[in-house]
């Protein structure tokens, strides 16, 4: 039986068929449906995990009892998880053990554009990469088998076109595959420097044998044309719109296994065309391995180095631009913004009304930057708001410790802000930090996390209760604020950022979105008492318009928080009776 996939939901099948038993993960865009798939089916143990290292560790612990498991992240998530996924790379695994990294060309919703075949060539590590979802379903289940045969973890890499598009795939029944026994091998698994050292050797030996099942795999193969002097080198999503450009008009060498690289493939590859070309995303991966082989393709002469491709790149950068690739209509640019409703809105506006300096952290919150509100001035990667305000408190001598907080979110704090708070606690700035917390996991589409009570399929389970956390991380001073309530809001980031020491304020309101929250009835202007100040459109809310001069409020999205309502001097806005 075929069925369309998405190339997230053909990975996830691919682990069930392949008999994978515990999936530990952490939501990211474009990874996140794999694991939520995956948690379709009984057979399969998942769960979200704090953050990728942690989901990481579950799985080696899966896969050194005896299970096939399996841990799936974004590529910024595999930074997290780099501590124990290098030291894997010398353990090697019992039960077959496969790490799935979604890298996003393009930064679709990511703040870099990281490749993450780095990782597998310095972690010594093979990685496959599927080019739709059929090869997805099919190279998850080939990375178990090669991480039980070669005694290794696998990086599986996708990217967001794969993750995010389909095709048919053939629906397989599961294999049964026993749980192997686990042997005490502490001169396997124990990582200290005397065991450690003679395994690096297996590491080495390893790379060359994989290198060996390189040159003549099923994952890597040659499609020669009957006609023409060109050869492509590629992979992933390029082989696709490689093929959509070209067909079968110019010999195409797909790359399958694109760690370790081969070696005599290449070669022979290259001397049977006239001018060889690679083409790939992100960084000259392949291209690099190709000089080292004595060859000179065109690679990232012709082609960019940053930024997602296209079929209408490729046309125009091979051949006479083609108006078969190029649309007529460009698509309309569309800018993310928070939700009408928003509980973070509510908080932004009294940051930015303070000009408070707002080291910002990675989530939905993330849009407070954007304008009008903009009232945000860093964002770096998972948890850095937190030890970062302290870094910018005591960059200043405490002198910035009265206009400074961080802001983080609950799914984010437990991930990895709860160290930093530790840190400030320790280490002692009286710095503020605000919890937006919204209940959920919002950015990646309303996961659970460990502070909703929930798991990963809904069901009641253990929830942190974040003041009690806090305050046991070492901060005394933890207040709770309603982000719909502007004046309370104000005094209290007034009186936090007073304090002579550190403190927590947790903004808690739940996620608009979420389908247990319901909305009120919309707000309406009266045109005869707005005074056009445009007050009201300083939050930034996409219900709000200006329309012959008036504040208009969109009835469709308003959800009736009532922030606009506070903000207007002259009580034209009305509403918000039940």
């Amino acid at each position: 039986m075929k069925k369309m996939m998405l190339g997230n939901e053909a990975v996830a099948r691919g682990f069930y068929e392949a008999g994978c038993k515990v999936v530990s993960s952490y939501p990211g865009t474009p990874s996140t449906e794999i694991t939520e798939y995956a948690a379709k089916y009984d057979e399969v143990y998942c769960e979200w995990a704090p953050n990728e290292k942690v989901g990481l560790e579950v799985a080696f612990g899966a896969s050194l009892g005896g299970a096939r498991a399996a841990a799936c992240m974004k590529h910024v998530g595999l930074n997290v998880a780099a501590d124990p996924l290098f030291t894997m790379s010398y353990t090697g695994v019992n039960g077959g053990l496969v790490v799935c990294v979604a890298d996003d060309p393009g930064m679709h919703s990511s703040q870099n554009e990281q490749d993450s075949r780095h990782y597998a060539a310095a972690a010594k590590l093979p990685m496959l990469e599927p080019s739709d979802s059929r090869e997805a379903k099919e190279f998850a289940k080939v990375a178990f088998e090669l991480s039980e045969k070669f005694d290794t973890p696998v990086i599986f890499r996708t990217c967001t076109r794969i993750a995010h598009s389909q095709c048919a795939v053939e629906l397989e029944a599961p294999i049964e595959v026993a749980l192997k026994p686990y042997e005490k091998q502490p001169q396997k698994y124990i990582m200290a420097p005397a065991n450690a050292i003679r395994r690096h050797p297996v590491v080495e030996a390893r790379t060359a044998a994989l290198t060996e099942y390189a040159e003549d795999c099923p994952l890597n193969r040659v499609e020669y044309a009957e006609r023409g002097a060109l050869g492509i080198i590629t992979s992933g999503t390029c082989y696709q719109y490689v093929k959509e450009v070209f067909g079968d008009s110019v010999s195409v060498l797909k790359l399958g296994l694109v760690n370790p690289l081969p070696k005599k493939l290449i070669l022979d590859f290259a001397a049977k065309v006239d001018r060889l070309v690679v083409v790939e995303e992100l960084d000259p991966f392949i291209e690099n391995h190709c000089r080292c082989l004595g060859l000179n393709p065109d690679g990232k002469n012709i082609f960019p180095i940053c930024g997602e491709f296209s079929q209408a790149l490729i046309a125009k950068t091979l051949l006479a631009p083609s108006a078969d690739f190029i649309p007529a209509d460009p698509v309309p640019v569309r800018p993310p913004v928070m939700c009408a409703g928003c509980p973070h809105r509510g908080l932004f506006y009294v940051l930015s009304k303070k000009k408070v300096t707002v080291i910002g952290d990675i989530g939905c919150y993330t849009l407070g930057s954007a304008a009008p509100l903009t009232a945000i001035d860093s964002v770096l990667c998972m948890g850095a708001s937190v030890s970062g305000v302290h870094g910018f408190n005591k960059a200043s001598g405490g002198a910035s410790e009265n206009k400074t907080v961080a802001v983080i979110g609950d799914s984010t704090f437990m991930h990895s802000g709860m160290t930093g708070l530790a840190n400030i606690a320790y280490n002692g700035t009286n710095s503020t930090v605000i919890i937006v917390d919204n209940s959920i996991t919002g950015m990646t589409g309303h996961q659970q996390n460990p502070t909703t009570g929930y798991n990963i399929k809904g069901d009641p389970a253990t929830k942190i209760d974040l003041e009690a956390l806090c305050h046991a991380l070492g901060i005394n001073r933890v207040r709770v604020v309603d982000p719909y309530d502007l004046a309370a809001t104000e005094a209290a980031i007034t009186e936090e950022l007073a304090a002579d020491e550190p403190s927590v304020i947790i903004s808690r309101r739940p996620c608009a979105l979420l389908k247990y929250v319901k909305a009120k009835p919309a707000f309406t202007v009266d045109s005869e008492k707005c005074k056009s100040c445009k007050m009201c459109m300083k939050i930034g809310c996409p219900a709000i318009s200006m329309k012959d001069g008036k504040a208009k409020i969109d009835a469709t999205l308003c959800v009736g928080c009532g922030v606009c309502q506070q903000m207007c001097k002259f009580d034209s806005i009305l509403g918000g009776e039940e």
